[in-house]
């Protein structure tokens, strides 16, 4: 197993448990960080061919929550109707 480097750590604590994209240097290639047991869950959840609806509900929440809309601040958007966004 290979030691994290401390910007990867710093960067992981940061995302608070949301995967984080890396590149790599010499190949510009992008991968992506997850927790191991994310990633055997995310595993599992592939080979069982996908997720439920009630998994997709929470996952899609999970998201969210991660990103921010769960911020007071965000209220308003749920106040304007669709076609008031100018």
């Amino acid at each position: 197993m290979i030691a994290l480097p401390k910007e990867l750590q710093q960067a992981l604590q940061a995302a608070g448990g949301a995967p984080v994209r890396v590149e790599d240097p010499e190949t510009h290639a992008e991968n992506i960080v997850v927790a191991a047991d994310e990633f055997e869950s995310l595993s599992r959840a592939s080979a069982a061919g996908g997720f439920s609806d009630a998994e997709q509900d929470y996952l899609l929440a999970e998201a969210a929550r991660r990103a921010g809309w769960d911020d007071p601040e965000m209220e308003i958007y749920s106040d304007l109707s669709p076609g008031s966004i100018a």
